[in-house]
């Protein structure tokens, strides 16, 4: 059974009109996303009693120090910022969430690459990159998840990544509900393809933690794996894993197919790995052989559909499409 992942989404991507100037962002991938996920949103400046419009904020660095403030009086709102982050964002710890995309560049919501200036009114910027203040804390409460601002996300392989890290620790979830050693094993067993297009060390790293040799309290393993899924799923997949991870399934078919249609897969993977056809099209072949060859284990296997179909296409900002 599919879950639906919980992200938080900055209030001013496709949300509401809540920024400075009264405008709100359209994103059209914020916009694809509201089928398929549970949004939870806010603004952060609105929270802390801003108007809409209101003067723009700005960091300023003053002193070894980072200062959030209004960039024409100079009103400091640093304290209210950082005490509604924590009030805020404490209970989502608990409660549990799967990824973010928060408003990049802001200097509340940004999580890398915002402005500081020397000071407030007309005063130059330091030329440092930053976090925002609400995003700072944010990024230090949920280490580990799926944390984007809505910038990168225009590029197909980091929205491709994303999805694939939200929809499968919303899977996880199921484990974590039903606290068996079979839900964790079928889990693990579902996504091994998966685990290693991403890396073939931490899958086997997660399949130790699942045999459990050590008789473990479940609660304990449970965690464990967790934590090991997350640092497994944080970094991309790469070209020289995916290969790998498609040569091990072609083990499946090697003594069924045709000479010459091993030929064209193989030729396929040397085009794959000269960058000149994207992943989806020799893992797309490997699929219809799972169909042809009525595979049930491979039929479970999530690297051929992390997420739901629909929900991506393949648009790009020009840059990063596999």
């Amino acid at each position: 059974m599919k879950r639906k992942p919980v992200i938080f989404v900055s209030k001013c991507l496709e949300q509401e009109a809540c920024r400075y100037d009264g405008s709100m962002i359209s994103n059209a991938f914020v916009k694809t996303l509201v089928e398929y996920v549970d949004f939870i949103t806010v603004c952060p400046e609105k929270e802390i009693g801003l108007p809409v419009p209101r003067e723009a904020l700005r960091i300023v660095h003053h002193l070894d120090e980072d200062r959030l403030m209004f960039s024409k009086s100079g009103k400091d709102v640093s304290h209210d910022m950082v005490e509604f982050a924590n009030a805020f964002l404490n209970p989502l710890v608990s409660k549990g969430i799967h990824g973010a995309i928060l408003k990049g560049r802001s200097p509340s919501c940004g999580i890398k690459g915002v402005k500081s200036y020397q000071n407030f009114g007309k005063s130059p910027p330091t030329g440092t990159m930053t976090a925002g203040f609400f995003g700072k804390v944010f990024t230090e409460k949920f280490q580990g998840l799926a944390i984007e601002d809505e910038g990168r996300l225009r590029n197909y392989n980091i929205r491709e990544h994303f999805l694939t890290r939200i929809f499968t620790m919303a899977s996880f979830d199921i484990v974590k509900e039903e606290k068996t050693m079979k839900s964790l094993i079928d889990f693990h067993s579902d996504n091994k393809y998966l685990l290693m297009a991403y890396h073939q060390k931490n899958q086997k790293m997660l399949g130790k933690i699942v045999a459990n040799h050590e008789k473990k309290d479940i609660d304990k393993v449970i965690n464990e794996y967790e934590e090991g899924l997350q640092k497994a799923l944080a970094t991309p997949m790469r070209r020289t894993t995916n290969i790998n991870m498609l040569f091990h399934l072609l083990g499946y078919f090697k003594e069924k197919i045709a000479k010459e249609e091993k030929a064209y897969f193989l030729d396929l993977l040397e085009q794959y790995s000269t960058k000149k056809v994207p992943f989806s099209l020799p893992l797309s072949l490997i699929g219809a052989w799972v169909v042809r060859f009525d595979e049930p284990y491979l039929k479970r296997q999530t690297i051929f559909k992390p997420y739901p179909r629909g929900i991506l296409e393949v648009t790009d900002s020009g840059k990063g499409i596999d």
